[in-house]
């Protein structure tokens, strides 16, 4: 039996530790904005024939910020491309490395791209305050020895764990690799909330049974402990079949999904770290207070 109450503030310094890196990077690097808020053209290629390197590619189009990607694919970002000058690349592409496919084009105007922001920045907002008004709702039954509201704090504080962490990661990923948030990364990191807030309630769910069959007499600090054991297995299961399918899809997936799947598969992992070794010491705490 592992001794997670126990150890309780060793698992929260780690936590912490990641959520004040996140915190560093993401104020320090910041995001880069892709199309999808900023506006602008994404074009995506594929040399069949003669690959070009990035630098060769950059003669011809130093305006766009280029990103190689697998199988001989590119993309290539714009501020603005008319349909002339489109063709125009298109063919000398074609007359220096022959056959060239277009996989995908974009163009989004900035207005659109502000709009779509806001309407992202809205649906997490209300996605977080949904989801912690349904746990507390859900366990207003057991409101001894921790009140209901509290399950719905502890949900919260979770979910902004597991949603800053993978900030974080792309906030690096973007100074390293070009890394652009957009549409694909705010429904990454819904899916991680989702994920995460499911196994929470699992582990809080156990602890509400015992509550029931133990009375709110019994020893608290205990019996979370033994509520976070009986659903350990449970959630190293269900979490690891998921893993294991992401980084599959990671390997041998599309290359216009990498990044999106990297995102998921991060939250996945410390959506996991955080229902067992963050919610569950919370919970005594908050009981404590």
């Amino acid at each position: 039996m592992i001794n997670v109450i126990g150890k309780k503030y060793i698992y929260l310094t780690v936590s912490a530790l990641l959520v004040a890196a996140s915190i560093f990077s993401i104020a320090s690097l910041g995001v880069k904005s892709g199309i999808d808020f900023a506006g602008g053209v994404a074009w995506q290629l594929r040399f069949s024939q003669n690959i070009p390197d990035k630098e060769q590619l950059a003669e011809i189009v130093p305006q766009a910020v280029i990103t190689p990607q697998s199988g001989g694919q590119f993309l290539l970002r714009f501020p603005d491309l008319a349909e002339s000058a489109k063709e125009e690349l298109l063919s000398r592409f074609e007359k220096n490395y022959g056959s060239v496919e277009e996989m995908q084009f974009q163009d989004i105007g900035p207005s659109v791209g502000a709009d779509l922001r806001q309407k992202a920045i809205w649906a997490f907002a209300l996605v977080l305050a949904a989801i912690s008004l349904y746990v507390a709702f859900a366990f207003r039954k057991v409101s001894r020895p921790v009140s209901s509201w509290k399950y719905g704090a502890i949900t919260l504080i979770t979910l902004f764990h597991d949603a800053l962490i993978p900030a974080g990661l792309y906030a690096v990923l973007g100074r390293l690799v070009n890394a652009e948030v957009d549409t694909n990364f705010i429904v990454a990191i819904l899916v991680v909330m989702g994920f995460s807030v499911h196994d929470t309630i699992v582990v809080s769910d156990r602890v509400r049974e015992n509550l029931r069959l133990h009375g709110s007499s019994a020893d608290f600090k205990k019996l979370v402990n033994d509520s976070v054991n009986q659903t350990l297995a449970r959630s190293i299961n269900t979490s690891l079949t998921l893993v294991l399918t992401l980084f599959a899809l990671l390997l041998f997936g599309p290359a216009a999904l990498q990044y999106f799947i990297l995102t998921i598969l991060v939250g996945v992992i410390v959506g996991t770290y955080s229902s067992i070794f963050v919610a569950s010491p919370l919970l005594v705490i908050f009981q404590r207070k």
